[in-house]
């Protein structure tokens, strides 16, 4: 598979991140975003991203940043996206963003081509949907930073095949993830898991409980976090995990997805995390 070439729509930071991942696995990748400053800022976030790899990650700078940005078009339209055998929908987690991309590639993909979903809590199910195939496609939840994170959570969508699974499965083995294949509903593991703690954990801030500091300190010195539930809040983005929380009490109706009143008053304020250069913590 490593001539192949893989197409990564959505250039932002997990876009730049998963690209890196895939062409230092050897493949050729086409990089598209339909802004002009979000491609103008794509090099330099890889750029970034491969110095952070290396300095977080043992082997990593055995390949080249050289060798990897040879391998990675950049570009603002579609052009040789009919080649690729890999789709990679990686756009803002908005259902209609969404809608827009896949009516526009299914216009211009190979028939054979596979969409890898990479949502983090809308249904994989609804998305096929939308796609000339939904047999063909698959959720695919990166996790950040996607050099780093090994754990990559596979969602079969109701209609993706076994053939489709197979092939990502082995598709993200060659990157040296480690994939964690599961059923389809709203949030999956991951999110339903982690947006409940790091809800709480602003909770309990709000309420004046403890500091972010000190609620962070007890989940990692206590439970062996890597990051407390807040620092991760700040790296995903205060904005990002509101939203998820929306997506998640809208498909449930269950009250525990309850957005905490204190982080939707700081997505609001500006306050969204590393972004931002604010959020539970200064940046």
């Amino acid at each position: 598979m490593h001539n192949q070439l893989i197409a990564i729509v959505g250039a932002g930071v997990m876009g730049c991140a998963t690209a890196l991942d895939v062409a230092r696995a050897g493949y050729r990748v086409i990089l598209q975003d339909h802004s002009e400053s979000v491609i103008a800022l794509a090099p330099d976030r890889i750029r970034r991203e491969y110095r952070s790899a290396c300095f977080l990650k043992r082997g990593y700078g055995e390949v080249s940043l050289e060798a990897i940005m040879e391998r990675i078009s950049f570009q603002l339209h579609d052009d040789g996206i009919e080649e690729a055998g890999i789709i990679v929908e990686n756009v803002t987690e908005q259902l209609d963003s969404k809608k827009e991309v896949y009516a526009r590639l299914s216009q211009k993909v190979r028939a054979d081509a596979l969409f890898a979903l990479n949502t983090s809590c809308i249904s994989v199910t609804r998305l096929a949907s939308f796609l000339p195939d939904p047999g063909r496609a698959i959720g695919v939840h990166l996790m950040n930073p996607v050099p780093v994170k090994s754990m990559v959570e596979v969602i079969k969508g109701h209609h993706t095949t076994l053939e489709t699974e197979q092939q990502m499965v082995t598709f993200l083995e060659s990157l040296g993830k480690n994939p964690v294949v599961i059923e389809d509903l709203p949030g999956f593991v991951s999110n339903r898991l982690s947006h409940l703690l790091m809800n709480e954990a602003a909770f309990i801030v709000q309420d004046g409980i403890a500091t972010a500091e000190q609620v962070d300190a007890i989940m990692k010195k206590g439970f062996n976090y890597q990051m407390g539930p807040l620092e991760t809040a700040d790296l995903i983005g205060l904005d990002t995990v509101v939203h998820s929380l929306k997506v998640l009490y809208d498909s449930y109706q269950d009250p525990k997805f309850r957005c905490c009143p204190m982080l939707q008053k700081m997505v609001d304020a500006g306050q969204w995390g590393r972004k931002t250069g604010q959020g539970f913590y200064a940046y």
